[in-house]
């Protein structure tokens, strides 16, 4: 089946492979851990092992590379916006500096700590794509409930927060592709947004705020009548048509995560 969003991310591909049948929880585990030991890591060794995992991940998945990255076009400024802070910014007695700008000075270990994290950033935001691409919005939905259960006993809405979640994941691309349609359409009513002093481009973007906007809250008005439409109760007690089940794959699948995760802290 071919893909046609233009905004992967946020986006559920419907497959048949061995990371869409994973139960949501081991999914949702394994990139918490994930996330966890790419923060803990230092090494640009760890963070391209993780890479190449993440691209082996993608194959078994059976989502294609490029419709991947192409979700990582729009982190393209603050990666770059990232290494400029670190390179500048990072100094002290024991730094080599590389470029002088008049009073700013960028040193190499100012270079290698913003594409230390540049590099977590962009390796975050695939796991948690990659999350959305195998996960359905409803199986998101029901492991993130069940993860979040014993908060009941301090008074967190499991479920409720759950919901949320899901939602704001799935609004994402959704907001985005309507940010892109509102941009072309003014563009081609002979709207400019790139020329001219800042204060103009701001004045600039308003016809597209508020439209995105309106847009918005028609948006989610929609989505509150149809979830009252099908008698949704906040706390109430719900039934599932699937029933989480946790699987031998499921156990291997966590095995091998928290192997890769303890090797990516240990040889930091």
């Amino acid at each position: 089946m071919e893909i046609r969003s233009a905004v992967p991310l946020g986006q559920y591909v419907p497959r048949d492979s061995a990371l869409h049948r994973l139960d949501p929880r081991t999914k949702i585990l394994a990139v918490t851990v994930m996330s966890v030991a790419l923060f803990l890591t230092g090494s640009f060794a760890g963070l391209g092992a993780v890479a190449l995992a993440l691209v082996a991940l993608l194959a078994v998945g059976r989502i294609p590379l490029g419709f991947a990255t192409r979700g990582l076009r729009p982190l393209a400024m603050l990666l770059a916006l990232t290494v400029v802070l670190n390179s500048f910014f990072t100094g002290g007695e024991g730094t080599t500096p590389v470029v002088t700008l008049g009073p700013l000075v960028a040193t190499a270990e100012g270079l290698r700590a913003g594409a230390l994290a540049a590099g977590r950033l962009l390796l975050l935001v695939t796991l948690a794509s990659l999350l959305t691409f195998t996960t359905s919005s409803v199986e998101l939905a029901d492991g993130i409930a069940w993860l979040v259960r014993p908060l009941r006993r301090v008074g967190v809405p499991g479920h409720e927060l759950a919901m949320m979640t899901t939602i704001a994941l799935r609004f994402v691309p959704t907001l985005l592709e309507e940010t892109e349609r509102i941009l072309k359409a003014q563009l081609a009513r002979g709207a400019e947004f790139g020329q001219g002093p800042l204060l103009r481009r701001a004045h600039a973007l308003v016809p597209v705020i508020v439209p995105l906007l309106l847009s918005a809250f028609r948006r989610s008005e929609e989505l509150a009548l149809a979830m009252e439409a099908r008698c949704y109760t906040a706390g109430a007690p719900r039934t599932r048509m699937r029933e989480l089940r946790w699987r031998p794959a499921d156990a291997v699948a966590g095995a091998l995560v928290v192997a890769g995760a303890v090797l990516l802290v240990r040889f930091r």
